[in-house]
């Protein structure tokens, strides 16, 4: 026997219902990061520090897509990427 139930709801109703956490606030503050790091309000140092302790994998994360986006940038222009030592 199958049964089959549709709900009709928006994603906050769901996330209540399931019992997930409200991120809105975390949200909010690291898209006014990103933003004031756009548009000159932040140094580079401070926005690095907040993505690394964001990143899943911490600072092996942050050089595995440093790597990848140097692999995607070299190939994109025809260059060879540089070893590190």
């Amino acid at each position: 026997m199958k049964f089959n139930v549709d709900v009709e709801c928006t994603p906050e109703e769901a996330r209540t219902f399931l019992g997930l956490p409200d991120m809105k606030p975390i949200h909010d503050l690291y898209i006014q990061a990103v933003m004031d790091a756009m548009s000159g309000q932040t140094n580079l140092e401070q926005m690095e520090r907040m993505f690394r302790s964001l990143s899943p994998l911490g600072d092996a994360g942050m050089k595995l897509f440093s790597s990848l986006m140097d692999l995607g940038i070299s190939a994109a222009s025809g260059t060879t990427p540089k070893k590190e030592s």
